[in-house]
Order: structure tokens, then C-alpha cells, then sequence
């Protein structure tokens, strides 16, 4: 049984979350707070596996929130859970500890087995969110493009770059990639004609090459390194 906390300021969506989880064979809510101030004793009290974390709280950010669980060194999994998502809410959150990321708008059965993959050892994220996360590589010249249009200056820097970043196999490069287009473990699979095992193991080895532990904190360590394609 997953024990869950909710930690959302919408008493309405609360309820919904909370009815839905209580609804299932397999999980139960423990915990709710609308706040910072009630999540703290909340924080304080423990006794669940999973904590639902909007960001938007009437007294304070969730991500102080997430920081206060993280500090207690318990394995919780945190799964934000927010109406809107921008680049630095995503990023801070995913450093603060969050090892998911949904929005609102995502259907209560989505949410659910978000739930219950996060507690299995995934990172659920919105594809949107992982677009947020791609958005950063955007925000500056890629280093390929660096190399064609600098010097030598620039193709030194580019091998200085290339040699610090983390080597993926071709097809653990495939998989990253998809999984930032928002792609499942099993669409994986099935588009690239491997098996699921054969995924999880890729997933694996992309964790401990990249030094992560999540889908959020892998997209977000590749995107710095350039290690995804546009």
C-alpha cells in the first residue's frame, strides 16, 4: 500500500486527489496540507511514501516545501503537481528533490499511475516539462555550432567540452532522446523494436554515466552538456 501526502492549497482539487487515491486498491491518503505552515508539522510527522506538491502556496514556495522533506534524508518520492511550469520553477524544483513533474491538467488516471511509477523507481514528467527542460538549449549556440563558425580557438574548446562530457552509446543517446520528447519506457520499446528490459538497462547505464538518479535530473544534466538533439 502507497501511503501518499498531498500538499495543494485548491481545496478542490484536494479533494479530488485525495477521493481518486482513497478510491484505489493500492495507495491511500495519510496527509494534507493547504500550506507551508500546515505541511511543515506535516513534514515533521512523516509516515508516507509519496508527497503531491503544488508550488504555488498561498505562504511560500512548494519548493521550500520539497526542501524541508529532502532534509529529513527519508525515501520519499516527491511528485510536483502544479497549473503552470516555467524553466526556472522546473529547474528548482528538480534541485530542491523532486524526482517528478505533472501539470494540472493531466487526466486523475495519468496522476495515479504516476504515483505508482514513481514509487517503482521512474520520474513521470509531462512532456511539456521536458520541454521546458530542452528549452535552455535554446538559450545559446550549440558547441557544433561554435565549431563551424569560430576558429580553431573554438574547435579546441569544443574538444575540451566533448571530452568532459559523459560518452552515451549511440542507442543510449536514442533513448535520452526520446524520453525528452516525452516518450514512455514501453513506447521506447516498441519504436525501437528492443525490449523493455533492454530500456531499463539503457536507462541505467544513461543514469550512472550522467550521475543522476531520475528522468528530471537526467534531462536536465544532458541538456547542459548539449547531449540532446534539437
Amino acid at each position: 500500500m502507497i501511503s501518499v501526502a498531498i500538499v495543494e492549497d485548491d481545496p478542490v482539487l484536494r479533494a479530488v486527489l485525495a477521493d481518486n487515491i482513497n478510491a484505489s486498491r493500492d495507495m491511500r491518503v495519510v496527509a494534507q496540507a493547504a500550506n507551508v505552515a500546515e505541511a511543515t508539522p506535516l513534514i515533521a510527522a512523516g509516515g508516507y511514501d509519496v508527497m503531491l506538491c503544488d508550488l504555488g502556496l498561498p505562504d511560500g514556495s512548494g519548493v521550500d516545501v520539497i526542501r524541508k522533506e529532502v532534509a529529513c534524508g527519508r525515501d520519499t518520492d516527491i511528485l510536483v503537481i502544479t497549473v503552470f511550469a516555467s524553466q526556472n520553477k522546473v529547474l528548482s524544483a528538480i534541485q530542491a528533490g523532486a524526482r517528478g513533474y505533472l501539470l494540472k491538467d493531466e487526466r486523475i488516471e495519468e496522476c495515479l499511475d504516476s504515483i505508482r511509477n514513481i514509487r517503482e523507481g521512474g520520474s513521470p514528467i509531462s512532456p511539456i516539462i521536458a520541454r521546458q527542460l530542452l528549452g535552455q538549449i535554446r538559450q545559446a549556440p550549440s558547441q557544433s555550432e561554435d565549431v563551424q563558425e569560430g576558429g580553431n580557438q573554438h574547435s579546441q574548446d569544443h574538444a575540451t567540452d566533448a571530452h568532459s562530457a559523459p560518452q552515451l552509446s549511440a542507442r543510449e543517446y536514442e533513448v535520452l532522446n526520446m524520453f525528452a520528447r516525452g516518450f514512455s519506457n514501453a513506447e521506447c520499446a516498441e519504436i525501437l523494436n528492443i525490449s523493455a528490459n533492454t530500456v531499463a538497462t539503457h536507462i541505467k547505464n544513461i543514469y550512472r554515466k550522467l550521475e543522476v538518479n531520475s528522468r528530471a535530473e537526467a534531462l536536465f544534466e544532458a541538456s547542459s552538456h548539449g547531449l540532446l538533439s534539437r
